[in-house]
């Protein structure tokens, strides 16, 4: 059963996102004040290139101030007010990478953090990518690399890539089969 929201207290009005002190009733009747973040929602897309030598995908380097390094991860954004997802995901696709999609497919949705957040990250898998320059945003320094599939396979598992939406989206698109052939799910 899912508590009952009793009222919230803006901390703090970001620039993206909004803080603020939550009191829910609980289940089992009780109240209990939490801390969190309301977020607009973001997409992540994992880009898939074909080759002579098999597929690939487009990984960035990204640094990430919040941690203090760079750490590779596939392409992601936050939803701009009343902007499709579909439009986000096309748009943060050409920003980071400078790639174009073709045709870009659901993958799945998900809550990020749940006990922090209430950000719905909704994933996509983009084909038939076509180059078309990167268009960074200010104050971004993202490096792209293109990446055997096989390798990237081997950098989910050997701690390479530790960004949860990053592993969440190649594991299900490689557990469904949309990283190998034509699945055109």
């Amino acid at each position: 059963m899912d508590a009952m929201r009793d009222s919230e207290h803006v901390l703090h009005d970001g620039r993206r996102f909004r803080f603020v002190e939550l009191t829910a009733r609980l289940p089992d009747g009780r109240t209990a004040r939490r801390e969190i973040v309301r977020h607009p929602g973001a997409v992540a897309i994992l880009p898939v290139l074909n080759g002579p030598a098999g597929r690939s995908i487009v990984l960035i380097r990204n640094y990430r101030p919040a941690v203090g390094r760079s750490i590779w991860e596939i392409p992601a954004g936050t939803l701009e007010p009343g902007e499709a997802i579909e439009n986000c995901a096309g748009r943060e696709l050409i920003e980071e990478t400078g790639y174009r999609a073709e045709r870009l497919v659901h993958l799945s949705n998900f809550l990020t953090t749940p006990g922090l957040t209430d950000e719905v990250m909704h994933t996509f898998v983009a084909y038939g990518l076509d180059h078309v320059g990167q268009d960074l945003d200010d104050g971004e320094h993202i490096e792209v690399q293109v990446t055997p599939l096989n390798t990237v396979r081997e950098m989910m598992t050997d701690g390479s890539i530790v960004d949860g939406k990053s592993l969440v989206a190649l594991l299900l698109a490689d557990r469904l089969g949309l990283l190998d052939g034509e699945n055109r799910r």
